[in-house]
């Protein structure tokens, strides 16, 4: 059982679209023109981060293919996370989804409030 659980979770984290830099946050936003735009932005070190990142990954069925998804290891690329601030207007937390439409922040919801149905829901 767990090693079905480590597939699926792996599966569905490998196609999520990696943010690494300050340029794939604008392509980000110019791509949401066209396809509604999803950015996690984790906290790699953080139990409650860890518990967004599984509720995403159990219930990944509800947002695939209504949106691309990017993921932020923000711990890694802290600058991309502050220019996200800066640039989408939008208060730095961690977990943190942020969703985007039509060049514009939609949706924003962090911590515990973060699953999939409530992002589905705003797609």
């Amino acid at each position: 059982m767990f090693n079905i659980f480590k597939r699926k979770k792996t599966v569905e984290m490998e196609s999520w679209n990696k943010i690494t830099s300050e340029q794939e946050i604008k392509d980000i936003v110019e791509k949401s023109h066209q396809t509604p735009q999803i950015i996690f932005k984790d906290s790699v070190t953080c139990g409650i981060s860890a518990y967004a990142k599984s509720r995403i990954i159990d219930g990944y069925d509800e947002i695939d293919g209504k949106a691309d998804f990017n993921y932020l290891d923000l711990l890694s690329y802290r600058s991309v996370s502050n220019f996200i601030a800066d640039h989408l207007g939008v208060y730095h937390q961690s977990p943190q989804i942020i969703i985007l439409k039509n060049g514009e922040v939609v949706h924003s919801v962090t911590h515990h409030a973060i699953n999939p149905k409530g992002i589905a829901e705003v797609l």
